[in-house]
């Protein structure tokens, strides 16, 4: 285990709460505890036990709070060392006052994230579970507490390490026809050994950024952008779906001149929705402003919300939108049904292609759950549940992945040009130790040992 001193944090949300819990863990965690705990002797205490008591300073025999506290023994614990957990009421001061009471006996502040820091030096997670762990904390949605839920059991690892085996058993295949060159084809066999393990581990290391992408709108949200010409119901639409006035609704023309942002959990699917300023031609130079930031958020949107008025014909800003669009992930809302139609629709056919269009109306929210059914469908039709979602990627783990593809298509250009195996082996060795960086294990002396104990290279 890691030895290290004893750290000491509040684990709760600062502010008003029926409870607050202040964590302790280290070697002292115990005995510090008890110095400041009144009631049963902690040190005395069996693991996973709770006991009730006061927090009392052990200057003034002042009694601080009444407390629960539990009992965590190494290595039985998130941390693997003794950990201890007081839980006092909630409240800025209580939770303050224990916290000083720890410092003074011993205690040191624990830095951020230090808790599960330990976790990983200990060996009980490796660094892609850790991360899950704030994931977990920052998920949005309960699909996305179930996909990082999903990595922090070890899903991305898993699957790391199984390639990593398996290129671990061609490099060792590869040593052996190196060191034992009893064969007039040691070469070519090495050669293929590394050709077939490459493009395998490659195939699959782009399967795992193909679902990553389901896995980064978990993580991120959808960002969808709310367009239209100007007074067509964009930002009613905003806070329909909201449920609160986010965006100021008028019927004055130009109202909204920046984009406004907001998430909504949309039946378990994160949306960040963008109400833009409504396009149009305008000398005026804040809603110009406006509108030249609503059309480059257009083109860096995930999905694209298309309102039309269709108690007006198409005007030539609609027909605008609609091309601009064409070809990206949309869906296109007639909006005000509550008004007579006027909007020609075969007009509009021929700039759809397949386009899901809805009939709504802000006013009397008609088609609000249509739309709702509409996104869920476009993006997780039948094809990924919460339970599905294997690999919830960061920009760390994407990153180390893209090289690792580029060290294993470096081995295939070399095999193709004829280099020497112990050259080619260099890059093959390179992308095991960048699939590696992604779980947090070592790299080449951990690469020597775990050859040398598999493959006996002596005969």
């Amino acid at each position: 285990m890691y030895q290290m001193d004893t750290i000491v944090a509040i684990s709760t949300a600062l502010g008003e709460g029926a409870i607050g819990i202040v964590r302790l863990s280290g070697p002292q965690a115990i005995e510090l505890a008890a110095k400041v705990f009144k009631g049963k002797d902690l040190k005395q205490m069996a693991s996973h036990t709770i006991h009730y008591g006061h927090i009392v300073d052990p200057k003034d025999k002042m009694i601080i709070d009444e407390v629960m506290v539990s009992i965590m023994r190494s290595p039985r614990s998130f941390t693997t060392e003794d950990v201890v957990e007081i839980n006092c009421h909630g409240g800025v001061i209580a939770v303050q006052r224990i916290l000083d009471l720890l410092l003074q006996v011993g205690a040191r502040l624990a830095e951020p994230g230090e808790f599960t820091k330990r976790a990983f030096l200990n060996g009980r997670i490796d660094l892609s579970q850790a991360e899950a762990v704030m994931d977990l904390i920052q998920a949005k949605t309960s699909r996305a507490m179930a996909a990082s839920m999903n990595q922090l059991k070890g899903s991305l690892s898993e699957k790391i390490r199984q390639l990593r085996q398996e290129m671990l058993q061609t490099l060792a295949q590869v040593e052996v026809t190196i060191d034992y060159p009893e064969y007039d084809d040691v070469e070519e066999v090495s050669l293929q050994y590394l050709h077939e393990t490459s493009q395998t581990v490659k195939q699959q290391i782009k399967q795992i950024l193909q679902q990553a992408q389901q896995g980064k709108l978990f993580r991120e949200g959808i960002q969808t952008a709310i367009i239209g010409r100007p007074n067509v119901g964009k930002s009613s639409l905003l806070n329909r779906l909201t449920g609160i006035e986010k965006a100021i609704v008028t019927d004055i023309e130009g109202t909204t001149r920046d984009t406004i942002e907001e998430y909504v959990n949309i039946r378990g699917v994160p949306l960040k929705l963008i109400d833009t300023a409504g396009i149009r031609q305008t000398d005026e130079l804040v809603e110009q402003i406006g509108v030249d930031k609503s059309r480059q958020l257009m083109e860096q949107a995930d999905l694209i919300i298309l309102l039309l008025n269709q108690s007006e014909p198409l005007q030539e800003t609609d027909i605008e939108l609609l091309t601009a669009t064409n070809g990206k992930t949309r869906i296109i809302l007639l909006n005000k049904q509550d008004l007579p139609m006027q909007l020609n629709q075969k007009v509009l056919a021929q700039y759809t292609d397949k386009d899901e269009v809805i009939y709504t109306s802000m006013a009397t929210e008609n088609g609000i759950e249509q739309l709702e059914q509409a996104i869920e469908q476009k993006f997780f039709a039948g094809q990924l549940q919460a339970t599905d979602v294997n690999y919830l990627l960061n920009s760390r783990h994407t990153a180390l992945l893209h090289q690792a593809i580029a060290a294993l298509d470096e081995v295939l250009d070399a095999i193709d040009a004829s280099m020497p195996v112990d050259l080619i082996q260099i890059d093959f060795t390179k992308a095991w130790d960048l699939l590696g960086e992604i779980i947090g294990e070592s790299v080449q002396d951990e690469l020597l040992d775990k050859l040398f104990s598999q493959f006996c290279l002596g005969k």
